[in-house]
């Protein structure tokens, strides 16, 4: 028997439920945000992943499902949103423009990685991205609409939030950083070491225990930020105090890509487990220019659907809609053509196989239909059709012109 690839699974039954329930209840969010849907290639070329997610990441690293296609294009399955929604944003010149632009998408993302709980190699996102506005007011916009998010599917969740500074305070903190770095090396884990030559700011978010220890005393970007990042970073958390959201300020927060600048911030759960992040984000304002657009400020975010699927408790609908039975085979045509015509106004189940009645009303109980229409010999002969109302707890036999 043939069964999917390690760490790609079905969604079926009551996950494809609450998947529906959770893409529908944020694009919803996000358009009373102002954001609007985009659709990106799930396959884009690999250079577009190393310029902006970064080499040093261990996605780019390690995990991506890249190969040489057949017109020897080397190309890579998506491993995350945001650079395929900046590059469509540049190859359609809307940085050119020079207006706001926003948009939410959802999706399929590959990563070649170790499967466990809350982590495979097919995964979804849903995300937004904010192009052209500059404001820390936007920053805390977009924290506020993954707030309204969660609240909506009632799960619980603790804000964490950084700033990593922009090209002002960066390179002398960073400077700074390796000199602490390259006393430590001995003592840091392989990964650490590869990132103090690529990016050390990333050795902060190492998940070893011990080089996490060994890092506890190093300097922090957000106590060497610039007169406008430390104004920023100010403002953001009087704004999310105003408007009734708790966080924690997490100096080791850096985030898993290296296209991030200023704002940085994760909601975390604990309860699913030890990848406790749902969704993280912040401010990336040098990577439109980066990618050969013109310089436009940017900031945005990615909820994990699989990490909060078992967070969420779908809502109880109400009965609606309309099931048709038959009592005899021979009459399947006439509440076929009959159901078909109601099928333009209002939600449709049609049985094929002949029931008695008690189990035609008992099935569409259970399948939660509001009405039940039924065709036996009699109904036929009169050209009429036997109706309840399994809410209402009424029923009537109408003629089916009426019907």
């Amino acid at each position: 028997m043939v069964k999917s690839l390690r760490g790609m699974n079905d969604i079926t039954g009551l996950e494809s439920k609450k998947f529906n329930f959770i893409i529908e209840t944020s694009s919803r969010i996000a358009k009373k945000y102002g954001f609007e849907y985009i659709e990106t290639p799930l396959l884009e070329e690999t250079a577009l992943f190393k310029r902006s997610v970064g080499e040093s990441s261990d996605i780019v690293g390690k995990e991506m499902y890249q190969f040489i296609d057949k017109g020897k294009n080397d190309v890579c399955l998506r491993p995350e949103g945001t650079a395929g929604v900046v590059r469509s944003f540049i190859q359609n010149k809307l940085d050119k423009r020079g207006e706001k632009q926003k948009f939410f998408y959802f999706g399929s993302m590959f990563r070649y990685e170790r499967p466990q709980k809350g982590r495979f190699r097919l995964f979804h996102q849903f995300g937004c991205e904010s192009f052209g506005e500059s404001s820390v007011f936007e920053d805390a916009s977009i924290i506020l609409m993954i707030r309204d998010i969660f609240e909506t599917l009632e799960i619980s969740f603790t804000l964490k939030i950084n700033s990593l500074g922009c090209s002002e305070c960066m390179p002398k903190y960073r400077a700074n950083l390796i000199i602490d770095l390259e006393k430590k090396r001995d003592e840091l884990c392989e990964d650490c070491n590869r990132r103090i030559e690529i990016n050390p700011i990333r050795t902060l978010d190492c998940k070893s225990e011990s080089c996490q220890t060994k890092l506890s005393d190093s300097p922090k970007i957000v106590d060497n930020l610039c007169e406008e990042c430390y104004s920023d970073f100010d403002k953001l958390k009087k704004i999310l105090s105003e408007n009734g959201v708790d966080f924690e300020i997490d100096k080791h927060l850096v985030r898993g890509l290296d296209y991030y600048s200023k704002t940085a911030f994760e909601f975390v759960s604990d309860e699913v487990g030890s990848q406790n992040a749902i969704a993280g984000g912040g401010r990336y304002d040098k990577l439109v220019e980066f990618l050969d657009g013109k310089p436009t400020p940017a900031v945005g975010f990615a909820l994990g659907i699989e990490r909060i699927l078992d967070l969420v408790t779908l809502p109880k609908t109400d009965m609606e809609g309309w099931y048709f039975g038959v009592l005899d085979e021979e009459n399947l045509e006439t509440i076929f053509n009959l159901a078909s015509r109601k099928r333009v106004f209002q939600k449709v189940h049609i049985e094929y196989r002949k029931r008695s009645l008690k189990t035609h009303i008992k099935n569409a109980l259970k399948m939660g239909y509001q009405h039940c229409a039924i065709l036996g010999s009699d109904e036929v002969a009169n050209r009429t059709i036997w109706v309840k109302d399994l809410k209402a707890k009424y029923e009537e036999i109408i003629s089916q012109d009426s019907f």
